[in-house]
């Protein structure tokens, strides 16, 4: 029987974790687990200065072990990790939904792919395959490529395919999907309804149209699908990641939890607890640190692990298998990037696909576009999931004030509007009289304070035009409404030049009124 400090053991625990940490330099405490073992870690934005200070920091990682697995989270679109600082240069995947040009999608994930592959990145934990069909989904949202299962299921395998061909392994998530879901699984348990057939007609394919473009990786989702497992989350779920998705689906590759601390399996578990349950119910790597980047608890999962294997409650060959697959996607990707020359960015396809993905639908209105002169903008801005960094910039009053000098604009919160009676009158309607007035909102129909807002501003000015950054409605309001599909930085260019007239209107690209689409045998692809 091994002891507790048995060196084995220690290094197969340290081989199946996926820590983040603190800082722009690699620490101390990385450095001596990648010697003992650590397989992987994770950037996140508090790690990334410039594409330069990345490159440093992983080559320093890699002087530990060439093959160390680094991972990130850059979806582009309103999920940035890179470009958290300045807003992502790309739309994200509801954009690319709604351009419905697999081509185009493929350039802009290889685009990204270029990017990461120059930073020392080796595994990008996207495309997201859930399909949206709760427009109130609190988490996804436009992070996945719309409502309709073919659209996901289509622009997921491009992406995979434009991805891996910059050198750099894709990771579809957030099986079995996350799509129909109310509750955010940061903060609790998310339950998906619907049949065993239901949910493979519309929630599975895209994830079967990944494994048929070669995706590498796959992220368990925390959530709770009764059809399968009724009593597991899926991350714990040997129902659902081994006889679903090895079993059934086939897939052989690298599965990954999604971040470990998040609330939906550590409320019930606690951190260590899942961490066992996750390794002993098929996942190989355990994902954490997006609120938990510490030495300490990544030797809490460690000593929790081999415990695990000491008491019986986790099969050592289980964490063997596990281990295994660690170094196999490893040496893998590691002999796949440095294989893949470095060829200089598309520097253009990020704002192209912007400017295809805006839509707009006119009003009473609609000789109000280009605006006449130099318009007052109000920003309406939601708390964001913690997927989201809420550092990172958005909007259109920023690119509005570069194409039009003297834009003013106020961005407006809940618990602003609340606490000040007077206030939607004295920062929004006041600076707007005898100028345009344009109004951002960011899922409007998804927060009742935004729309109410919204109603109360544009019975003041009907002729406002209406700028949705989010999942579009169906609603048009305003003299002129337009859709973005995310809140990228290059969303909101597109949108001002679309403002001011700086590229034609979208004559032609009107959307269709947004409809839910709900898990259902008859229910069409979701988008």
């Amino acid at each position: 029987m091994a002891s507790s400090s048995d060196p084995t053991l220690e290094h197969l625990a340290n081989s199946v974790l996926q820590p983040g940490f603190e800082g722009t330099t690699a620490p101390d405490w990385v450095r001596r687990r990648i010697s003992g073992g650590l397989g992987s870690v994770v950037l996140f934005s508090r790690n990334i200065e410039t594409p330069e200070q990345v490159a440093r920091l992983t080559a320093a990682l890699r002087a530990e072990n060439p093959d160390l697995i680094v991972a990130i989270d850059e979806e582009a679109g309103d999920v940035t990790r890179l470009e958290a600082w300045t807003g992502s240069s790309r739309p994200g995947n509801l954009a690319l939904g709604a351009v419905d040009d697999i081509d185009l999608t493929e350039r802009v994930a290889h685009d990204i792919g270029r990017d990461l592959h120059a930073a020392g990145v080796s595994l990008n934990f996207a495309p997201s395959a859930d399909v949206n069909s709760n427009p109130l989904n609190p988490v996804i949202g436009v992070r996945s490529f719309g409502s309709r299962t073919d659209l996901v299921s289509r622009h997921t395998a491009a992406w995979i395919r434009g991805l891996q061909g910059a050198g750099v392994a894709a990771c579809a998530k957030h099986f079995p999907g996350h799509g129909d879901t109310v509750v955010d699984s940061h903060y609790g348990l998310p339950q998906i309804q619907g049949s065993a057939e239901e949910i493979a007609l519309t929630a599975l394919p895209p994830f079967i149209a990944a494994m048929e473009a070669g995706v590498r990786a796959v992220m368990t989702a925390h959530l709770l699908a009764p059809a399968y497992d009724p009593d597991l989350p899926a991350t714990l779920s040997r129902r659902i990641l081994v006889d679903l998705l090895r079993g059934e689906l086939g897939f052989d590759g690298l599965l990954v939890t999604d971040g470990i601390e998040m609330g939906a399996v550590t409320d019930r578990y606690g951190i260590d607890g899942a961490t066992v349950r996750a390794v002993a119910g098929g996942v190989d790597a355990v994902c954490v640190g997006g609120e938990s980047a510490d030495e300490a608890t990544a030797d809490l999962l460690a000593t929790a692990l081999v415990k695990a294997v000491l008491d019986g409650t986790l099969p050592e060959e289980r964490l063997t298998e596990a281990s295994t697959r660690v170094r196999d996607f490893a040496a893998w990707s590691g002999e796949r990037s440095r294989a893949v020359a470095r060829a200089a960015r598309d520097s253009g396809i990020g704002l192209v696909a912007a400017r295809r993905a805006v839509r707009v639908r006119h009003g009473s209105g609609s000789a109000a576009l280009p605006l006449a002169g130099a318009p007052h903008v109000v920003e309406l801005s939601p708390t964001m999931n913690l997927a989201v960094d809420g550092r990172t910039p958005w909007g259109v009053a920023e690119p509005l004030r570069d194409l039009r000098p003297g834009t003013t604009s106020v961005r407006l919160t809940e618990p602003e509007l609340v606490h000040a009676g007077d206030l939607l009158d004295r920062e929004a309607l006041a600076p707007a009289a005898g100028r345009a007035l344009v109004v951002v909102v960011r899922d409007a129909a998804r927060h009742r304070w935004m729309t109410d807002t919204l109603t109360r501003l544009l019975r003041s000015r009907p002729d406002a035009l209406v700028v949705e950054m989010g999942v579009p409605a169906g609603d048009t309001l305003g003299a002129a409404h337009l859709i973005t599909h995310g809140a990228t930085r290059v969303s909101g260019i597109a949108a001002a030049e679309l403002l001011v007239g700086a590229t034609a209107c979208p004559r032609g690209r009107a959307v269709a009124p947004a409809r839910s689409v709900g898990i259902s045998p008859g229910a069409g692809p979701h988008s």
